[in-house]
């Protein structure tokens, strides 16, 4: 019998603006980057850079969409980038913000 899969705990709206959070800090590396955040003190990996470049950029988009869009993320891989980022949001290294 194969593994139930496991449902996203909430959705992430790709839509919505979104930011690294102000107290996380990004260092990248060669599979991506380690991202700190100094108030939870919970250490994520971003495991490619193309994740690294949709995070660094969320602030200057007024999506997440967009900002997977000018990363070069396609759209056979958005459902993945949409599931790494709701996995980040979770964690608390990018939060929501207003929209501008």
């Amino acid at each position: 019998m194969p593994p139930t899969p496991i449902p996203d705990a909430a959705p992430f709206d790709l839509d919505r603006p979104w930011e690294l959070h102000p107290q996380v800090a990004l260092r990248p590396e060669r599979f991506g980057a380690l991202a700190y955040h100094f108030g939870t003190r919970r250490l994520s990996f971003l495991k490619s850079r193309t994740l690294l470049a949709v995070v660094q950029t969320l602030a200057a988009h007024p999506s997440g969409r967009n900002a997977c869009r000018a990363a070069g993320v396609g759209d056979d891989d958005l459902d993945t980038y949409r599931r790494a980022l709701a996995t980040l949001a979770a964690s608390g290294m990018i939060q929501a913000r207003s929209r501008p």
